[in-house]
């Protein structure tokens, strides 16, 4: 699934946030027997007290020049 999305709709894949794609498909496959409103409270009950700043979303990759690979 992730090498699909990969081709299909994440074009580019950052090493910096590699992680976040992998555990995103290996949530979404384990998932995938449970109907849409047993997920969506599955996804509610994970995200309580947790938080992505985007300050730390664009922060440095540690590439040169910012480029992305």
């Amino acid at each position: 699934m992730l090498k699909r999305a990969h081709k299909g709709t994440f074009h580019k894949l950052s090493p910096k946030h590699l992680q976040r794609y992998v555990d995103e498909f290996a949530v979404r496959h384990g998932l995938r027997s449970a109907d849409t409103m047993e997920r969506l409270r599955i996804v509610v009950r994970r995200m309580l007290g947790r938080r992505l700043r985007y300050r730390d979303l664009i922060a440095k990759n540690g590439l040169p020049s910012g480029a992305r690979a």
